[in-house]
């Protein structure tokens, strides 16, 4: 997922990808419980890495709108 894509997105639909992404990284924790060879630690990496740039296309929008 790039900046680039977020940033024509509407406020809901980046909300609904940010659900999408706090629900992978819980799933990828519980994964981690029952079978920690299982899961890859990139994969907890990339997600993280997901739900910032999310967050950070949300605040610039809100700023934008703002000023």
């Amino acid at each position: 997922m790039k900046a680039s894509e977020l940033r024509l997105k509407t406020v809901k639909e980046l909300r609904d990808e940010l659900t999408a992404l706090f629900r992978e990284q819980f799933n990828l924790r519980m994964q981690r419980g029952v079978n920690p060879e299982g899961v890859r630690p990139n994969q907890f990496k990339e997600v993280r890495r997901n739900i910032a740039r999310v967050k950070t296309v949300m605040s610039a929008n809100l700023k934008g709108k703002q000023s």
